[in-house]
């Protein structure tokens, strides 16, 4: 299949694009899908996502309060960051905070950041090291040394070891 634009590369990007409800399918060689990229970042940035979900707080009262704040670092006011979408500086995350907070919690569902590994992972990582504690590891010790698997009480003692004199250090 050649590409929908040119006509000439192969096409290898597949772009459906919903328009008025309309479903469009376009086939790309790549020259065109990072042309055709280039134009929809130019059209809808993430600073025009961020300015538009800034236009989506409820007015409040104190919206005269908000246009007049400015950052004393860059000269940046909130009205102009909710037009381009983006802070002028890393002063402005502490003075536009309280604006800033409904927002963040809006676009990742908190405004607290807690880590990047979801929790189910870290209850596996917790489980896992209980089963593997310092007890753990002696029984399979001992159930290797009887088995006659030298090399894998080799390998448990080491471990053992390990652990032991790390906890030594800590304490």
């Amino acid at each position: 299949m050649l590409c929908d634009v040119c006509g000439k590369n192969p096409a290898t990007v597949h772009l459906t694009e919903i328009i008025d409800e309309q479903m469009n399918e376009l086939h790309l060689c790549e020259d065109c899908a990072r042309h055709k990229s280039a134009a929809m970042e130019q059209q809808f940035g993430l600073s025009d996502l961020l300015a538009g979900m800034a236009d989506f707080e409820k007015p409040s009262s104190k919206e005269e309060e908000v246009v007049t704040i400015k950052c004393p670092s860059c000269g940046l006011t909130y009205a102009d960051f909710k037009k381009i979408g983006r802070l002028g500086c890393g002063e402005c995350y502490n003075v536009f905070r309280k604006y800033l907070a409904p927002l963040l919690k809006r676009i990742h569902g908190s405004n607290q950041h807690i880590g990047k590994n979801p929790a189910k992972i870290k209850v596996a990582a917790k489980l896992y090291k209980k089963k593997t504690g310092l007890p753990e590891l002696k029984n399979q010790l001992q159930k290797a040394i009887q088995d006659e698997a030298f090399e894998e009480a080799a390998r448990l003692r080491d471990q053992i070891k390990e652990i032991e004199s790390k906890k030594e250090k800590e304490s």
